[in-house]
């Protein structure tokens, strides 16, 4: 499918504007257009954390269904869980347009949406309605861009979606919020965490895991700082990371200079040493969810032997279509059988200490 994408998909939606592709994406997958593949059952893919079963360690990054529309459509794919979010509790248009605007020959996307979401209320409605089907869908939320108390944003998204959840995301990375990545300093992340974390203990039922997504233009002290604070809390597990301001290494001559976050190809050596700097400051215990970069089954594996116990992508799907999840899922089950490895968590952290070893770019 994805040859077929890259011969005639990818010319007529790269003609149309990149939000006006994107929703034509969005309802292609609820009618069905494109097709389902049939699930990769291989054991050897199966990873269990944060008291989760994943088919395949591979998923879809948040920010493509944002408003919770499609995730058991993207399951269908051939990703092993689905993110949907960022979600505010309050609709909000998010930034002015043009927002958008794809750099083809870095394959790569800068955004600046501004978390443009249609709020809890309208979200809760879809995750309810599904609620019964299987399949791991986790929600990513965030505060709206007006809000006068962020954390309490957040600790309204626990409570709003405990009962659906399978997993939380606190998205406290994206640059495209003025003053969110403040969030990231460590009095005002003890704060956060503490909030987040005691509202979800207090919800009844199944205790949902909490997964915290940060920043790849992160000093080392900040990083230091992060691993300090998560040490101290009851935290599930790490996402690394979201999109940058850095503009380093550039092809593309059009829009480079347009403010947002790059996301794409340029991000994947960034992304994966901030992720493996993070894993030895945290430990082998913790959970990470590797994102940045990641296009191919090369890669995919390259993100968890640098420390990664699932990966996820969004920005390769523009460009090389929706059949690329089963291509990258299948050739990890061709890797393992290949190489004689008996399960793809055998391969987390093979390589961490090469990556950790490298600087992060300026």
């Amino acid at each position: 499918m994805s040859r077929l994408f890259g011969l005639i998909g990818r010319k007529m939606l790269f003609r149309l504007d990149p939000e006006d592709a994107h929703g034509l994406s969005i309802k292609a997958l609820k009618t069905g257009v494109v097709p389902a593949c049939l699930p990769n059952n291989d054991p050897a893919l199966r990873v269990a954390i944060a008291g989760l079963s994943f088919p395949n360690p591979l998923g879809m990054a948040a920010g493509y269904d944002k408003n919770a529309e499609v995730p058991d459509a993207l399951l269908r794919l051939g990703f092993g869980f689905a993110e949907v979010g960022t979600l505010t509790p309050r609709a909000q248009f998010g930034n002015p347009k043009p927002r958008v605007f794809r750099l083809v020959e870095d394959n790569a996307v800068i955004n600046r949406l501004g978390f443009n979401n249609e709020g809890h209320d309208s979200a809760f409605r879809r995750l309810t309605e599904r609620r019964s089907h299987a399949g791991i869908v986790g929600i990513n939320i965030g505060s709206n861009k007006d809000s006068t108390d962020r954390v309490a944003d957040y600790v309204a998204g626990i409570r709003k979606f405990h009962s659906l959840a399978s997993y939380f995301t606190v998205n406290i990375s994206s640059p495209n919020t003025p003053g969110l990545r403040d969030l990231q300093a460590r009095e005002s992340l003890r704060e956060l965490l503490e909030k987040v974390l005691d509202t979800r203990d207090a919800q009844p039922g199944v205790r949902r895991p909490v997964f915290l997504k940060i920043a790849p233009d992160l000093t080392e002290a900040s990083l230091d700082d992060i691993a300090a604070e998560i040490g101290s809390h009851s935290l599930d597990g790490l996402i690394i990371s979201n999109t940058t301001l850095s503009r380093a290494g550039l092809k593309s001559s059009k829009s480079t200079r347009e403010t947002g976050g790059l996301s794409g190809e340029p991000l994947f050596e960034r992304s994966t040493i901030v992720l493996a700097k993070m894993r030895q400051r945290v430990g082998t215990d913790l959970p990470i969810i590797g994102v940045g970069g990641i296009k191919s089954t090369a890669t995919a594996i390259a993100k968890i032997r640098a420390g990664a116990d699932l990966v996820q992508l969004y920005t390769s799907m523009i460009f090389n279509g929706p059949g690329l999840a089963r291509e990258i899922v299948n050739g990890m089950s061709t890797t393992l059988k290949r190489d004689n490895v008996s399960t793809i968590a055998a391969l987390r952290d093979c390589d961490v200490d090469d990556w950790a070893a490298k600087a992060i770019p300026v």
